[in-house]
């Protein structure tokens, strides 16, 4: 289907104009109030600012809301969406801001977060060991004011002052210094304690034998493999090995849109700083889950609608594929009639690029980002139009965006 047909167009309406008489004192008192409104606008837009969330409901929202953890066939310490950047600009033209989040898998969504700017979000993995993954993103946010402090505490190197990186250095300079500075067995095991010091005490979350156990594995494996650190098939106990092709952390933040135009989070300050302070706010909180499970995204809905939420992005990655594989699609598509959305709200999905040579898919890359309005899903499916992946993923899809073409060379 041609993504323009997809797009909703806005239309505004309009009054006719009105005729009033305003005296000397009237238009005084207007311009007054006028100037007095501007001069607040600071203040309001802070006065409704949403308050934190507190360490003890965050801690509650997790325990109360995951499911029993459940298997998946690898360790997705980062991404493997080397174009998921390209859907960025259809967030501005289909207005998806604001709201709620809702993602799975590790931090492509702290880039999805970082331009959406919701006001919550929830990652919901189907393993445990990610939701873990996810507290020691968290730690490490609340540990890091920039984006090279970050960096090197998750790979244990020595952290950088902000006077020697400060927040306007570019991420090439920031990862030169994570290149030429060794990081440490010591640094290691001093950050580890720290970060679960950070869990168990700032953020009231017990860590059991087995999430202690999941901490050391995911934190060890970044500061082994440092900016090389990818996406890798098999599980703890069982690796098959780092590499097949798969875009390293490096990659994923070096990447650029179709247009040659880098967007990872940790590529501007300001984004940056947006997500480090959502974190701060406990408003990122990971639940363990199944999309097609009886309790997780079920509890989320409700949790939103009963606060006020709608959920403007959903990013699924290619996890309907699973779903359909393992025959619960339609369980998940009653899941997703829980969520509170509006006519803008969209899901984010992951297509691979050269399966059954997808109509929307960009060539060079394995997968490819598509969008489609939820409430649209939710009217097809319920007319029975998606009998597998593939009429799902190809059906009322919103493709990313195509180049810009190059500007005509001026002539002599």
């Amino acid at each position: 289907m041609n993504p323009a047909n997809s797009r909703n167009r806005m239309f505004g309406t309009g009054a006719g104009p009105r005729r009033f008489w305003a005296g000397p004192l009237a238009f005084v008192l207007i311009l007054a109030g006028v100037l007095l409104t501007h001069s607040q606008q600071p203040a309001r837009r802070a006065a409704n600012s949403l308050p934190p969330i507190s360490a003890s409901e965050f801690s509650r929202m997790i325990q109360e809301f995951s499911e029993k953890g459940g298997y998946f066939q690898s360790d997705n310490f980062t991404s493997n969406e080397t174009a998921y950047l390209h859907i960025l600009g259809r967030f501005k033209e289909l207005g998806v801001s604001g709201g709620a989040y809702v993602g799975v898998g590790p931090e492509q969504n702290f880039t999805y977060i970082a331009k959406i700017r919701p006001q919550i979000a929830f990652i919901v993995d189907i393993r445990r060991q990610a939701m873990i993954q996810h507290l020691l993103y968290k730690a490490v946010f609340h540990l890091a004011e920039t984006r090279a402090q970050f960096l090197a505490w998750l790979f244990s190197e020595p952290n950088p002052g902000r006077s020697a990186l400060g927040a306007n250095v570019s991420i090439e300079d920031i990862m030169d210094y994570i290149d030429k500075t060794p990081a440490t067995k010591e640094a290691y095991q001093a950050n580890l304690a720290v970060i679960r010091r950070t869990i168990e005490r700032d953020f009231h979350f017990p860590l059991a034998a087995g999430d202690a156990e999941a901490l050391e594995y995911v934190y060890s494996a970044f500061w082994q493999a440092n900016l090389r650190i990818s996406f890798r098939f098999g599980t703890r106990g069982y690796p098959t090995g780092w590499y097949g092709g798969f875009p390293s952390l490096r990659d994923l933040v070096v990447a650029t849109d179709q247009n040659g135009n880098q967007g990872n989070f940790l590529t501007s300050e300001s984004d940056y700083q947006f997500v480090r302070s959502l974190h701060r706010q406990n408003r990122i909180i990971p639940v363990t889950g199944d999309f097609a499970g009886p309790k997780a995204l079920a509890t989320v809905g409700d949790y939103l609608r009963k606060n006020g939420y709608t959920v403007a992005a959903f990013y699924t990655s290619n996890v309907e594929q699973f779903l359909f594989g393992n025959d619960v699609f339609g369980t998940f598509a009653e899941n997703v009639r829980t969520l509170p959305i509006a006519d803008n709200s969209v899901f984010i999905r992951a297509v691979r690029s050269g399966w059954d040579r997808h109509p929307g898919g960009v060539p060079g890359h394995r997968m490819t980002p598509m969008l489609q309005r939820i409430s649209v899903f939710l009217k097809d499916y319920d007319a029975g139009l998606y009998t597998d992946y593939w009429s799902l993923a190809t059906t009322h899809y919103i493709a990313p965006e195509r180049a810009q073409p190059l500007a005509p060379v001026p002539g002599p």
